[in-house]
């Protein structure tokens, strides 16, 4: 049985949208081809971006889920992380919050899919 999950994010252009991750998640992809690339994140998790699955993606269409990147430092840690995505540009949806389980933000990708920066569980 297969124990790796791989989190698939649509994007218009996947070249493009790893830049994007690979900036933010400062790594480099472990598998690309012109329209699928991947992000070995660890033991057992993958993150992949795929384009040319939906001829109309677009910012403007509602998302409806989210990558989650959990982080196991504090809230100092989740602050600077937000303030280093706010100088680089990356839109930011929801500013830091406490929603109970720990402080938390909300971004997006260029393709408006979401991003949260969340304690880990």
């Amino acid at each position: 049985m297969t124990t790796s999950v791989v989190s698939i994010v649509y994007v218009s252009d996947a070249p493009a949208a790893a830049r994007f991750y690979g900036d933010l998640l400062d790594m480099r992809p472990s598998f690309e081809t012109p329209g699928y690339v991947t992000f070995d994140l660890g033991p057992g998790a993958d993150l992949a971006l795929w384009s040319d699955q939906f001829e109309d993606l677009s910012p403007d269409v509602p998302r409806t889920s989210e990558v989650c990147l959990a982080i196991d430092s504090g809230p100092d840690e989740l602050i600077a992380i937000f303030k280093q995505w706010q100088s680089k540009g990356v839109t930011i949806l929801r500013e830091p919050r406490d929603l109970g389980f720990g402080l938390t933000f909300l971004a997006a990708d260029p393709d408006g899919n979401r991003i949260r920066v969340a304690p880990r569980g």
